[in-house]
């Protein structure tokens, strides 16, 4: 069994129009880890929602090939979909019945145990408000019955575009909440975003693009800290102004931050060192650890886009 639950090789979309050919996917490869939630991170207009439309088979590759499970998607898509729950739109319930009444009727639909209702409101934290009205949810409930909803059939990998749109901080943190639950049960989760707190708050490891291309790749952590080979670090002295001329002279990159000083050092006792040989002594020493927001911005820092997400 492969330890890759999707993966694309030298995937490409373009679309035509009146203005000639557009390229929305370039040459990517993406690769989701089996277990934990994975990030699909980019801008609005990087190709994210045109991927996941084609490994669903909603919308066909110009080229480059696309498996889920090891098998050739979508030549073989009927044979994975059973275990693949998708949130790509919002999905149509009806507003005069309750959540519950809803899922029942999507279970009878399509032939599923009544019993999954119960335990898919349960996972996404929805038993106390089951019997209240769908039209009387907040948006935060009602992305989570969608994702119920994706639960009755118990998938194996669970996609989901852009989730928490249009939510407020409270509707935010009830996904976050229900993906990260959902990862450590099991699920295989791949979780499509522009926001960058999201990714790194609850993806395990992520995959960034830009305009259509896989920029970086692997575990948060690994592109937090490998990004650059500086380390950035906040020093507090007596006498900033001096200490800040002083660095500059000696060939560190400065910047103010408050009353310390952040200097990048890959060897922070050279920091020290030059300060202390002008009798300046450090009183605060402390590594500054770099978040994603300054690793995306970095690395999408020349992307120019717009078109489809």
């Amino acid at each position: 069994m492969s330890d890759l639950v999707i993966e694309t090789h030298g995937l490409r979309k373009e679309f035509r129009g009146r203005r000639g050919r557009r390229v929305a996917i370039e040459s990517l490869d993406l690769a989701v880890p089996r277990g934990g939630v994975h990030g699909f991170l980019g801008p609005n207009g990087s190709g994210k929602t045109t991927t996941i439309r084609m490994l669903l088979g909603l919308a066909s590759a110009t080229s480059g090939t696309m498996r889920i499970f090891d098998t050739p998607v979508p030549e073989r898509l009927p044979e994975v979909i059973g275990a693949v729950g998708a949130v790509v739109e919002s999905p149509k319930f009806s507003p005069n019945f309750t959540g519950r009444q809803n899922l029942t009727l999507l279970a009878r639909s399509v032939s599923l145990p009544q019993e999954r209702v119960q335990s898919a409101l349960t996972t996404v934290n929805l038993g106390e408000r089951a019997d209240d009205r769908y039209n009387s949810y907040s948006l935060g409930m009602k992305q989570r019955l969608a994702i119920a909803a994706t639960l009755l059939k118990e998938p194996q990998l669970l996609i989901l575009d852009e989730p928490t749109n249009g939510l407020d901080p409270a509707g935010i943190r009830e996904i976050r909440e229900t993906i990260r639950g959902l990862g450590a049960a099991g699920v295989t989760v791949l979780l499509s975003s522009h926001i960058l707190a999201e990714v790194q708050q609850v993806c395990d490891s992520a995959t960034i693009i830009g305009n259509g291309r896989q920029i970086a790749s692997g575990p948060v952590s690994e592109l937090i800290a490998d990004t650059t080979t500086a380390t950035q670090h906040r020093v507090v002295v007596d006498d900033p102004v001096r200490a800040e001329q002083l660095l500059r002279a000696a060939g560190f990159a400065v910047s103010t931050d408050g009353e310390g000083l952040l200097v990048e050092a890959e060897d922070a006792t050279k920091v020290v060192r030059s300060l202390a040989q002008a009798d300046l002594w450090v009183r605060e020493l402390t590594p500054v650890r770099r978040d994603l927001e300054s690793v995306f911005l970095e690395l999408t820092a020349h992307d120019t886009l717009g078109g489809e997400r």
